[in-house]
């Protein structure tokens, strides 16, 4: 933990010799059980309190076996019926119950590894405790970033990014001021897809565009790499992390995914965080920043013959990227839009009933329809979700209602 004064509601000093009490919102999903293997690594420094997962009881169960938290959390009402009996420590089903995670007693870090909207509720609930928010759920601060800003301030808590790039540009920024900043460059691997024939594109199938080249992650996010949505959303997120308007955030592909972001700096200087693809280095600073606990995560071997190559992002292979700066300009309720009629097309994708192309088509044409809501909250951007996924589903002609 830093060693910065604790002053909100919840937080309280840590000592060097005390353990982190952490709560892992999405503890089954790819940062989830990421997050587990850093506690197995240092049962001396974490204590897990609180694990959560939507539908898969199983693993839930194991995990619980193995590092025995306070309580736990059954996302699906489904799923929860009857599970009770399963645990040896209070079990809580459904969405609302993600909260009680969050906000459990004395949590000094909460760990949102959740995929997709769900998760902003329960990251606001966690901010008012004024803990420390190990942020892998970029879909907070895309549907509400200028007002998750605002509660950091309000209630004291801190963000410390999980994304690699994100981390990363938090690195670079450690003693440094903002002001002195000329730009962040955010870097994208080019997915799957980077040299395949534009005029193919009609064909992909989803187990090419599941086959990410470097990195292993969730579904989701694995399509959203291969459209660069997913790094459109970073941009957003960058853009009220760290306080920069977009103008002052590039995207750039790099194969490699070693320079993991750069900043650079008014004097003419660059810096830039690297290291293999592996999300264990960003997690485990997430818990331990400012500190570097020593581990055996891989590490580059500069000794061998790297190359790293960087070009600009064609908008004609990733239109993702491009629909998130153009949210980003319009502001508002935009990214929220942009986001969940993502989530939508997403979904319908890995479903087979809508092609890989049909997802950025879709989004637009949501984006195209004007939903807004001018009123400065939570309640009225959680509105602007649910609007633009029911239109998207009618737009996409599969609503269920």
């Amino acid at each position: 933990m830093s060693d910065q004064t604790n002053d909100g509601p919840n937080r309280r000093m840590i000592s060097p010799t005390e353990k982190i009490r952490v709560a892992i919102l999405g503890s089954t999903g790819s940062i989830g059980t990421q997050t587990l293997e850093i506690a197995r690594q240092f049962p001396d420094r974490i204590d897990v309190v609180a694990l959560t997962a939507g539908k898969n009881v199983a693993l839930l169960e194991q995990q619980a076996a193995e590092f025995k938290p306070e309580c736990v959390v059954i996302g699906s009402e489904e799923a929860g019926k009857g599970a009770g009996g399963r645990f040896a420590c209070p079990v809580f089903v459904g969405e609302d119950a993600l909260i009680r995670a969050a906000t459990w007693d004395r949590v000094d870090v909460v760990v949102t590894a959740l995929v997709g909207s769900i998760g902003l509720l329960s990251t606001v609930a966690a901010i008012k405790t004024g803990c420390r928010i190990a942020l892998a759920n970029k879909e907070t601060m895309v549907i509400a970033g200028d007002l998750i800003g605002d509660l950091v301030d309000a209630f004291h808590a801190e963000i410390v990014p999980v994304d690699s790039e994100h981390s990363a540009i938090y690195q670079c920024l450690l003693g440094e001021r903002t002001s002195d900043v000329s730009k962040l460059i955010l870097t994208a691997s080019g997915g799957p897809f980077r040299e395949r024939p534009l005029h193919s594109f009609g064909s992909i199938s989803l187990s090419e565009a599941l086959s990410h080249p470097n990195w292993t992650m969730g579904p989701k996010i694995t399509i959203d790499s291969a459209t660069m949505m997913n790094k459109g959303l970073e941009v957003i997120e960058a853009r009220w992390l760290f306080k920069l308007p977009v103008e002052k955030i590039e995207v750039v592909i790099h194969p490699q995914s070693i320079v993991h972001s750069m900043v650079e700096f008014v004097d003419g200087s660059s810096k830039a965080q690297m290291g293999p693809p592996d999300m264990k280095v960003p997690i485990q600073f997430a818990l331990s920043s400012p500190a570097r606990w020593p581990s055996s995560h891989p590490v580059v071997s500069w000794k061998d013959n790297h190359q790293l190559t960087f070009s600009t992002p064609d908008p004609m292979r990733y239109p993702g990227l491009a629909l998130a700066f153009e949210a980003l300009k319009v502001g508002g309720g935009m990214p929220a839009v942009l986001n969940a009629s993502n989530e939508v097309a997403v979904d319908l994708f890995l479903k087979n009933k809508i092609s890989y192309q049909a997802i950025p088509s879709l989004v637009k044409a949501v984006m195209n329809r004007g939903i807004e809501s001018h009123e400065y909250s939570i309640d009225a951007r959680m509105d602007v979700d649910k609007r633009a996924r029911r239109l998207a589903e009618e737009l996409a002609g599969t609503t269920s209602h």
